[in-house]
């Protein structure tokens, strides 16, 4: 089995850690935490180094996975993701056994689907997204790249999702909405109408 490093040792790593172990692809070889020095809590796994390490890392392993989470800005996984490329990385999409997928969906590379997510026919996910635990994205529904898509959102069919947009838990969208790219949607929400780049919509 291959083994996986996680690049993020917060909270939103330890849903990862569960899917990716459910999954049974690839062996957690550890963590990279931002400062070395900062506690990794109670995670199980071993700290391999902090972000500066990674290019070094990469001379005993290939594949890695943002274990960022991401809810004002989708910048931090965005840099990590161009860093990782850039150092030659591979980022697997990673697919909960508890999740449905179908096969005539589209999902990228980097993309973690948490447990009890459903991604229905024709959808698009693009990479470095996360979809979290019991989100619907409905059918030919379009979610761009570094997007994240909270617990319990409900995607509806022909929505497009602009880059960089955090979805909050619970949102329900209304049949082929548009929102734009880094927009923060607050939990509970119900969108109508489209929403322009840049905007923050609280419930």
């Amino acid at each position: 089995m291959d083994e996986i490093i996680l690049v993020g040792a917060g909270g939103h790593a330890h849903a990862c850690i569960d899917v990716i172990e459910q999954a049974g692809l690839f062996s957690i070889a550890g963590l990279i935490e931002k400062n070395i020095n900062h506690s990794a809590g109670n995670l199980g796994y071993t700290v391999l180094g902090a972000d500066k390490d990674l290019e070094q890392l990469h001379n005993k392993y290939r594949f890695a996975i943002i274990t960022v989470g991401q809810i004002k800005s989708p910048d931090n996984r965005i840099n990590l993701y161009k860093i990782l490329k850039s150092i030659g990385y591979t980022l697997p999409l990673i697919i909960s056994p508890i999740a449905y997928v179908s096969k005539y969906a589209t999902i990228g590379e980097g993309t973690i689907i948490a447990h009890g997510v459903v991604v229905n026919a024709n959808a698009k996910v693009g990479r470095n997204c996360i979809i979290n635990t019991k989100s619907l994205i409905e059918h030919d529904a379009v979610i761009e790249d570094h997007c994240h898509i909270a617990t319990g959102a409900i995607i509806n069919g022909e929505v497009k999702i602009g880059e960089g947009s955090f979805i909050g838990s619970g949102v329900v969208t209304k049949h082929s909405i548009k929102i734009g790219n880094n927009c923060v949607i607050g939990a509970g929400a119900t969108l109508k109408t489209d929403v322009e780049s840049n905007q923050v919509i609280k419930n």
